[in-house]
């Protein structure tokens, strides 16, 4: 997980577009957009991350810091 690729998505792309991109990885299409990674995995847990920052800073009114780090206290919390 990449923090400057994952604000690159949420800064530029609508969460439609996330999506899309998202369904596009599942089903091994090529992206309509572009998402930094080093490999499908990696490029699919950057559009992860994107659209759930994307979605709490709706819900919450919150800004890309705020919402990124209730995104990686929830990862750690997972794998703890």
């Amino acid at each position: 997980m990449k923090i400057p690729a994952i604000k690159k998505a949420v800064e530029n792309y609508s969460t439609e577009e996330l999506k899309a991109a998202e369904e596009a990885l599942y089903a091994e299409e090529k992206l309509q957009i572009e998402i930094d990674g080093d490999d499908e995995g990696e490029q699919l847990t950057h559009v992860l991350a994107a659209i759930w920052i994307k979605e709490d800073m709706l819900q919450k009114g919150t800004d890309f810091k705020d919402s990124l780090r209730a995104y990686t206290q929830r990862v750690r919390n997972s794998i703890s």
